[in-house]
């Protein structure tokens, strides 16, 4: 059986959670909509409000995404 396209962000996600923790922070992934290939995710901890989320979302989160699933267009932080 394949994994959904949920399982297999989740499993991005999975090696980008201890960088993560490292800095006290966190990711939560809130949705996946199919129809414009974007990942909806929250951050949590010391990300939430931090100058360099906005970096670590689109430099290394979106790069890994995008890097595994080649399909996804962008990444989303919502609140």
């Amino acid at each position: 059986m394949s994994e959904t396209m949920e399982q297999q962000i989740e499993r991005v996600l999975e090696q980008v959670r201890p960088a993560l923790r490292m800095d006290g922070g966190g990711i939560e992934l809130v949705k996946y909509d199919a129809e414009t290939a974007a990942v909806h995710v929250r951050l949590k901890g010391a990300c939430v409000g931090c100058p360099m989320s906005e970096i670590t979302l689109k430099m290394g989160i979106e790069a890994a995404l995008q890097d595994a699933l080649p399909e996804i267009r962008e990444v989303i932080s919502v609140e």
